[in-house]
């Protein structure tokens, strides 16, 4: 991954980061990165290896039930390998969540760690070096939640999604969105994206549903996209359903490659659509603008992954009629009030943006 970061950041911005930061050489098993508690330092690998792991959570009656449907009896379970170019103990300077997963040396490693206080001064002072630094991240985010694999994909949280969308993205911002789009209705069973297509517009979800599917067709994927599109069936497997609020076809604005999965109207839907075009010359040439998205194309991979990952370790801990709440405990979707005050604004907006469009198509 070292070629996203030479790519994505400017000499300057890998100069402040060598400058600023701590170089360190790490032994084999050290744990950089605790499962379950908060981070307050950003590491970036320079040499070795690190592995990714989530725990069994075997002190939790759901998640040994699970496990034992599954056959699984360790403690912790290896989800990736990270090496040179990677970033480590990002989420938390884009997520509200405590990171899911714990990150140690698999072997010698070198890292350069940077303190989150320095890091987040750099991000609000210099908006050139938050553009490419964010969408670095949510390049190597995107990458990761590949390589996790299709059968992997959890059920977003599309309505919250977009309140920390929209928390982010200032109303200047919403109104260019709004006067660039244009709200189309969708037929039930019309396909959005296609696997392996094009992408030719960011799509916001505002009302109805919508099905993500990956192929089971073992053909090549240039074969698969011609026969999508003549029409040809194929055999396919739902990964995720989509509702009012989810944001879809982002990730074409920060990965080259072709959409792996079919997204497809499951009943009438209505969408708001920006144009590639238009939205790709904005972002060449608003760079404030340019930070704030590709911040919030991060912090909607971000919760993706945390969610993939808490799937995997079994973290799921919901709260059923005549199960008291400890005050000890953090809840999976417990927010602070800071949050919950943002996103109580971000609703608003929401509200706002919703009338606005519907006044525009009268």
């Amino acid at each position: 991954m070292t070629e996203v970061l030479l790519k994505e950041l400017s000499n300057s911005d890998i100069n402040w980061m060598i400058t600023t930061g701590l170089q360190r050489e790490i032994a084999a098993g050290t744990v950089i990165i605790q499962e379950g508690k908060a981070t307050d330092t950003l590491h970036l690998v320079l040499d070795g290896a690190l592995v990714v792991t989530v725990s069994q959570a075997d002190n939790n009656p759901l998640g040994r039930a699970f496990a034992a449907i599954e056959g699984d009896e360790i403690k912790e379970r290896e989800i990736a390998r990270l090496s040179s170019g990677e970033i480590v103990g990002e989420i938390p300077f884009i997520n509200v969540r405590p990171t899911a997963a714990t990150v140690r040396a698999a072997e010698k490693s070198l890292v350069i760690s940077i303190p989150q206080q320095e890091l987040a001064v750099k991000l609000q002072m210099d908006v050139g070096f938050a553009c490419r630094f964010y969408r670095a991240i949510a390049i190597l985010l995107s990458n990761r939640i590949t390589q996790l694999g299709r059968n992997k994909l959890v059920q977003r949280e599309a309505l919250r999604d977009m309140l920390f969308v929209l928390g982010q993205l200032h109303d200047s911002d919403i109104d260019w969105l709004i006067a660039t789009g244009t709200s189309q209705k969708i037929a039930a069973n019309t396909v959005l994206i296609g696997e392996g297509g094009p992408v030719d517009a960011l799509y916001i979800l505002l009302d109805g549903t919508m099905t993500v599917s990956v192929s089971e067709d073992e053909r090549n994927p240039l074969t698969r996209a011609f026969a999508a599109l003549e029409g040809e069936e194929t055999r396919s497997r739902e990964i995720a359903k989509l509702s009012k609020g989810e944001i879809v076809g982002e990730t074409a604005f920060i990965d080259t490659r072709l959409p792996f999965a079919t997204v497809r109207a499951t009943g009438n839907s209505l969408v708001l659509l920006i144009p590639r075009q238009q939205l790709a010359a904005k972002l060449q040439q608003d760079i404030g603008f340019a930070s704030r998205f590709y911040q919030v194309i991060a912090t909607l991979l971000a919760n993706r992954l945390q969610k993939m990952f808490s799937r995997l370790g079994y973290g799921r801990r919901i709260y059923s009629k005549g199960q008291p709440l400890d005050e000890n405990v953090e809840y999976e979707d417990q927010l602070d009030s800071h949050v919950l005050d943002g996103m109580a604004l971000a609703g608003t907006k929401f509200d706002w943006m919703l009338s606005r469009l519907r006044n525009s198509s009268d």
